[in-house]
This record gives C-alpha cells, sequence and structure tokens, in this order.
C-alpha cells in the first residue's frame, strides 16, 4: 500500500546540529532544497596513488571489500576504455596505494562496482564496442536514429563486449558474465547497465537503462538466471527514468537512485514499491552502511539538471531507516557545467568518505574533522 505523501516538513535540532525532521521522509517532489546543513567533513585529494605515468580518468564508482580495502571503477584516463590497454578495476589499500588491476579488454566503459560478502568484485559496463554510424545529416534525423536505437530488440551489430555484467574474483578471474554484447531493449539484455548488487541469499539485482530503451531493474538467481524484470520508463510510483544505483538497508529493503526523476525509490526484494524519497536531491550514487546509514551523491543538479538548480550538488548524508538528512557535503565548484563531484560514493568501516568523480576525474576522501 503506498504511503500517503507528507506535505509537512520540520526543521529540528539534534545533538546541535540542524537536521530535517523523520516527518519528511515521504516528501514531495517540489519541496524546499535541503542545502543548508553541516559538513563536519575534511576533503583529501590525491589519496589513492596511481602508477606512474597514469592520470585519473572519469571515475564513476567506488566501493568498499570486506576488508576495508578500496575498488574503484575508472574509465582508462579518459570517459571510455574503448582503444585503452589500461585496467579499469583498480583496487588500493587502505593508505591508498594500488595492490592489483585488471579489467583491459573486457570492459568498455564501466559504471557500478560492487564487493560481495566473498570478495568478488561486480562491475557493470555500460557502453559497448559496436562499430558508431555515421552522425546523422540533421535533428530529425538524430533524434529518428535515437529513437530507433532505444526500441532496438536485438544486440548493436558488431559488439562483441559491453552492456553486461562481470563478476571477477579478487584477483581478477572472470566468474561469471550476465548480458550480451552491445545490450538491447529486450528483457534478454541489459541496455546501459548502471549499477548491481548482491542481496544476502545471493539474488543478484541490476539497474539497466542510463538513457536508453530499458527504464527496470532485474533480479538473478545466484547462479545467474533470470528471476523477473520490475519497472519501466515514466515517473508515477514503481517507475524509472534512469535507474541509476542501487543499494539495500539491513531490512533487506532495496533502494534504487532514480536519477531523471530527482528520487531514490525503496522496493522489496520483489519489486513491490515501498516509498518514495526526494529529500536526498538528483542520486548518482547511494550507499548503505551497516549503521543504516544512507549516503547519496547528487553529481548534476544545476548542471546537467538545471531545473532541479535549487539543489546544491554534493553527497547528503542520513537515515535510511526514517529519511532523515543530518549532514551535507557539498561541491565546492558551484559554477560547473557538467557533471561535478561524487557520482559514485562509498563508506568505510571508520566511516571515512569516498567519492568517484566522473567530470572532475577524480576519488577523493573524506574524513570527519
Amino acid at each position: 500500500m503506498r504511503h500517503r505523501i507528507q506535505r509537512l516538513f520540520i526543521a529540528a535540532a539534534v545533538v546541535g546540529a540542524l537536521t530535517v525532521s523523520a516527518a519528511l521522509v515521504h516528501a514531495q517532489p517540489d519541496m524546499e532544497p535541503i542545502n543548508d546543513l553541516p559538513n563536519p567533513y575534511e576533503t583529501i585529494d590525491g589519496w589513492a596513488k596511481l602508477p606512474a605515468g597514469r592520470t585519473w580518468g572519469s571515475t564513476s564508482a567506488v566501493e568498499i571489500a570486506p576488508d576495508g580495502t578500496v575498488w574503484v571503477a575508472e574509465r582508462c584516463g579518459a570517459n571510455t576504455c574503448l582503444g585503452s590497454d589500461l585496467d579499469p578495476v583498480l583496487h588500493f589499500d587502505k593508505d591508498g596505494n594500488l595492490i592489483r588491476s585488471f579489467g583491459s579488454g573486457l570492459i568498455a566503459s564501466p559504471h557500478g562496482i560492487y564487493v560481495d560478502r566473498e570478495g568478488n568484485v561486480w562491475v557493470t559496463d555500460w557502453s559497448d564496442n559496436a562499430p558508431r554510424p555515421e552522425r546523422p545529416a540533421n535533428q530529425e534525423a538524430a533524434r529518428a536514429a535515437r529513437e530507433a536505437n532505444r526500441s532496438r530488440m536485438g544486440p548493436r551489430p558488431g559488439a562483441t563486449m559491453g552492456s553486461q555484467v562481470h563478476k571477477f574474483s579478487p584477483e581478477g578471474e572472470v566468474l561469471m558474465t550476465l548480458g550480451t554484447p552491445g545490450g538491447a531493449a529486450e528483457p534478454g539484455y541489459f541496455y546501459q547497465s548502471t549499477d548491481v548488487l548482491v542481496a544476502p541469499d545471493g539474488s543478484i539485482f541490476v539497474s539497466d537503462g542510463h538513457g536508453g530503451g530499458n527504464a527496470r531493474v532485474l533480479k538473478f538467481t545466484a547462479g545467474g538466471e533470470l528471476v523477473k524484470t520490475f519497472g519501466h520508463k515514466g515517473s508515477a510510483d514503481g517507475e524509472f527514468n534512469g535507474a541509476h544505483a542501487l543499494a539495500m538497508d539491513s531490512q533487506g529493503r532495496l533502494f534504487v537512485g532514480d536519477r531523471s526523476n530527482n528520487r531514490i525509490q525503496i522496493f522489496d526484494q520483489e519489486g513491490n514499491f515501498l516509498d518514495v524519497w526526494y529529500q536526498f536531491g538528483r542520486p548518482s550514487g547511494v550507499f548503505i552502511d551497516a549503521n543504516d546509514m544512507i549516503y547519496v551523491a547528487d553529481s548534476e543538479s544545476g548542471s546537467v539538471a538545471p531545473d532541479n538548480g535549487h539543489w546544491l550538488r554534493g553527497i547528503r548524508i542520513g537515515s535510511a531507516n526514517d529519511g532523515t538528512v543530518t549532514e551535507f557535503i557539498p561541491d565546492p565548484d558551484v559554477d560547473a557545467r557538467g557533471t561535478s563531484a561524487a557520482e559514485g560514493v562509498a563508506v568505510d568501516p571508520d566511516g571515512n568518505i569516498y567519492g568517484a568523480e566522473v567530470g572532475p576525474r577524480a576519488l577523493k576522501k573524506y574524513i570527519r574533522r
């Protein structure tokens, strides 16, 4: 049963800090932005050390292993790994030293990353290596080409990798691959898969549809058999416009960052809609820690998404239990024109926050002052 959206928003002081009350959980799409919150974090630039001669490319995702080490999905010094022999999957120790890397020649453009309880590394690949068609002659032809691509019912011709989800051992051995190279809009394929997570029972969830024909979440068995899909393009409850990030709380509820709808939707593991939250901004990345604190990265408000410009970009922090928003790490580049601040976010057992940045091409660490 859907919860009634509440219109009342209450500001409350908790332990000397300004917070947004739990009464705001069912926030309205046109709610007042939540920007004026304390930022108790110090930014650490240059924490992770790349090999000599290698520079950071677009960095879309970061994840914490069970031992507290840090895994990163990075696009090979650019915004794609096509044509590069660099590894897109990077593993750092707690001091930022590179332990290992892998994935060269297997991933066109990494997007999401997840480390399961056994330490295996899951990576979504949202692009592919199919030959690109010639540039359309005019805007009408371009629109027609985009529409045909969105509704394509088979993989892109010539693709040998991309639009897939890979499971790697910690050493980089491919253990499982979901999806068909090139992707498509039909149920048996991904089309620009964005994120992945593994539930405690081993079920695999994949968010699919960065900007293509799919707008859904897929559920697989631990062995990779498709169980169900839920969601389609739209803005009603249970519909998506850019299912961009996944997280799961201690109750087993699935949180989906529905980015282009400027909201988080919450489901049970059968895909039943439970709730919708607007109070965390435009979610590019979502992370929930062992204490059910939720960290939401907004990398697009006001720049890529000018209609959401009254919200500041940055990382909002709060409770996954009741939706209270308590802290905010703002993007220092207030005049950014494109994607800025963290797109992916993760938190280690010591409470340090890591932000993966696509536009600025960086991995930042935030430590509590």
